[in-house]
């Protein structure tokens, strides 16, 4: 994980800086790898805020950070179930980790829905399905 580890702050710092980004989740040691949820200390928790799905999907997939996306699998065992969950919220706001298992819970349950959903499966501000 040394890799991935080593190269956390300025993929972050990448993420930050790009077009769409709006707020990210932070401690005070300032990323969010030192959150322990599910009680599962092998999960990475991460939570941001993007102006659109595409400017998330831009990031994602179009910058540097689609190397680190591709070697997961070198530092992490693949998920049985979806580990990234997308919903919309009101101009201002900033969800907390509660808020965010939720989502991810209802994502678990139900499948994708405007509620909760995922980059492959995605829905508008309006709920339909994009």
């Amino acid at each position: 994980m040394a890799p991935m580890r080593d190269e956390i702050d300025r993929i972050n710092r990448l993420g930050d800086d790009s077009p769409g980004f709006v707020w990210r989740f932070e401690t005070p040691e300032g990323d969010a790898t030192a959150v322990r949820v599910l009680d599962d200390p092998t999960i990475l928790f991460n939570l941001t805020i993007w102006h659109s799905v595409e400017d998330l999907r831009r990031y994602v997939y179009r910058t540097e950070h689609v190397d680190f996306f591709r070697r997961r699998r070198e530092w992490f065992v693949p998920p049985p179930k979806p580990p990234l969950a997308l919903w919309w919220i009101a101009a201002g706001a900033r969800p907390d980790v509660e808020e965010s298992l939720r989502r991810l819970d209802l994502l678990w349950r139900l499948g994708p829905t405007p509620e909760a959903f995922t980059l492959a499966w995605a829905f508008d501000a309006e709920g339909r399905a994009e």
